[in-house]
């Protein structure tokens, strides 16, 4: 017997040498790999910046990088990237002499809240600044959505292939109803909420929209699509009526009807559009390409035009600075714990929120959120930290596509919020959920029994419904949170309570009705919130920028790595995106992880397409 524990002690030492090892080599040739991966960028004198569309925006950074490994692996670019590189990079291109015009196409591939259309107004903005340098931007599409349209609308010439489509017919959200298959399967679902808006639980208990539910989304998809209808058509040189015509009639799928209608400039095959572009940029060659650099590539470059350089601490800034200014990516749902990559944790946030307020070299923080909300506490404990830092120094928040309910409530304490007109906001409410599988376990043959000390003791049970007393203790719980949310909301807002009561009730917002009702300050992005810091800091202009959250360490980076070989579910199988839909949904379900069970979070889930 001896001798056979000390084999296998011996062979798992064994395996655990031979383990490591192999991890190690695996680094190490992951870090080779990455060397080897990363090439010399140049600009042609009087290249085309080509923008391809398939990539996710997002707003936070990629937190390794792990471009030089993607791209080794796959043979292609990344397909995330950070909309202030996207708009840096344009805006540098508005002023290189390099640069002499810039090409759109493709299709994009949104992830998560990446690619949202307030995302996308900022983008439009940048080259809106390259068109007025004097510079052609140029699109071309073959299968276009609202995304797509609404972005090289911004372009001064539009092509589309003659067997292209235009899927713009507006926008929807349809969300998915589980209360069916907990019926089903013997899941049981008790609610607690407050508000008559507070939709976020409406999945869970029904089977469609309730009445208060699809009021105040089709008020607020009204509000997007008037936003994105106005921009297109302002743009194209037409009225937002003659726009809408032409997607009521049934016709505005085809090019030749956009063309006719003045939504398009061209009708034009992808061999015609590429010869243009060869003249152009003075290739003559049969098998030459035009002069052109790749947006991932130039963002690279950029900071050459810019000045503004690369730090080792994942931020940048200039020679002469007098002063950082810390940008925090809140983009994601809020839970409670430490997280997982692309959630805002409560524990994490709260943390680097309190370095940087007794970090004397930050001069100002602007919070970046871009979040439907999630858990109440970790909510609290991020705007705790958001206020202690407002008594040393600016904080100025940013909204980005979401900040509601848990997104507002981090927000309202910000010196000044800036949203743009499309941002969904507000969704001031509070809810519990409680689920239990009795049913279930009984028809499995499983029972359950109990010995307590109270009658509350096992009241986070999921092995039996909750009792009418333990329901109305989590009602008093949520009532409280909800008045507590009013309050600050109030406070913050110099609002009057009462009529913040009014415009809460879970009720979700635009940007757009936000600043009418108080809710925000001004109507911008976040180059206009970063503005709006430095001056109040005192910088001007001669400052550097640190973003939160830092690189991840090359293990993470390895992970990461391998999960981008998923393929992408833009072009899927209608089987396949209803399988990812649900495989979403599910997902949310694990985000309520609130100890107390209490929740200030967005309808789930608002899908606006």
């Amino acid at each position: 017997m001896k001798n056979f524990f000390t084999s296998l002690l011996g062979s798992l030492v064994a395996l655990l040498i031979f383990a490591g090892g192999a991890v190690l080599l695996l680094i190490v040739f992951l870090g080779v790999v990455a060397a080897l991966g990363e090439k010399t960028v140049s600009v042609e004198k009087g290249a085309y910046l080509v923008f391809d569309l398939g990539v996710n925006i997002t707003d936070a950074p990629q937190q390794f990088d792990g471009a030089a490994l993607v791209e080794a692996f796959t043979g292609g670019e990344s397909k995330s990237l950070q909309l202030r590189e996207v708009t840096n990079a344009l805006r540098a291109a508005a002023r290189d002499e390099r640069i002499a015009g810039v090409f759109l196409h493709g299709e994009f591939e949104p992830v998560g809240y990446g690619t949202g259309f307030s995302a996308l107004r900022e983008v439009r903005e940048a080259l809106g600044e390259v068109k007025a340098a004097g510079k052609p931007v140029q699109a071309f599409l073959e299968f276009a959505g609202t995304r797509e349209l609404y972005l090289a609308s911004a372009a001064g010439d539009v092509a589309v292939d003659p067997y292209g489509l235009l899927m713009v017919s507006g926008l929807a959200s349809q969300p998915m109803f589980f209360a069916g298959a907990f019926e089903r399967f013997g899941i049981g679902v008790q609610v607690t909420r407050v508000g008559k808006y507070k939709s976020a639980i409406e999945p869970f208990v029904r089977k469609d929209l309730s009445p208060e539910n699809r009021e105040q989304l089709q008020l607020l998809l009204d509000d997007v699509w008037r936003e994105i209808r106005n921009g297109i058509a302002a743009d194209r040189g037409i009225t937002p009526e003659q726009f809408q015509a032409l997607i009521e009639s049934g016709e505005g799928m085809r090019p030749e009807a956009a063309l006719k209608a003045g939504v398009i400039s061209r009708v034009l095959y992808r061999d015609e559009i590429l010869g243009e572009l060869k003249k152009k940029t003075g290739r003559t060659g049969p098998k030459d390409a035009f002069k052109q650099i790749g947006l991932a590539d130039y963002i690279k470059v950029a900071p050459e035009v810019t000045g503004v350089k690369p730090e080792k601490d994942g931020g940048e800034g200039k020679r002469g600075k007098r002063g950082r200014i810390a940008v925090v990516y809140a983009e994601g749902n809020i839970v409670d714990g430490e997280g997982e990559i692309g959630e805002v944790s409560g524990e994490k946030f709260s943390r680097e929120l309190r370095r940087l307020r007794q970090d004397d070299d930050i001069k100002a923080i602007v919070l970046r959120v871009n979040s439907p909300g999630g858990s109440a506490s970790a909510s609290e404990r991020i705007q705790r930290e958001i206020r202690l830092a407002r008594e040393k120094k600016p904080v100025v928040v940013s909204m980005g596509s979401y900040a509601a309910s848990g997104g507002y409530w981090i927000s309202t304490y910000g010196e000044r919020i800036f949203a743009e007109p499309t941002t969904i906001t507000g969704s001031i409410g509070v809810f519990g959920v409680f689920f239990n599988a009795q049913k279930l376990a009984n028809d499995l043959g499983f029972t359950f029994d109990v010995v307590k000390t109270g009658k509350f003791a096992d009241s986070l049970t999921i092995a039996r419904p909750q009792t009418a007393d333990e329901l109305a203790r989590w009602q008093h719980m949520v009532d409280w949170i909800y008045d507590e949310f009013l309050m600050k909301v109030a406070e913050s807002r110099q609002l009057d309570r009462d009529k913040v009561h009014e415009i809460a009730q879970g009720r979700v917002w635009s940007g757009a009705e936000a600043l009418k009702l108080g809710l925000v300050d001004e109507i911008g992005g976040l180059e206009a919130a970063l503005a709006y810091a430095a001056q109040k800091a005192g910088l001007g202009a001669d400052y550097a920028v640190t973003e939160y959250p830092r690189k991840k360490e090359l293990a993470e980076a390895i992970a990461e790595m391998f999960e981008g070989f998923k393929p992408a579910t833009s072009r899927a199988g209608v089987a396949t995106r209803l399988v990812e839909q649900m495989r979403e949904e599910v997902k949310i379900l694990e985000q309520f992880n609130d100890r107390r069970g209490v929740y200030a979070r967005l309808p789930v889930e608002i899908y606006v397409r």
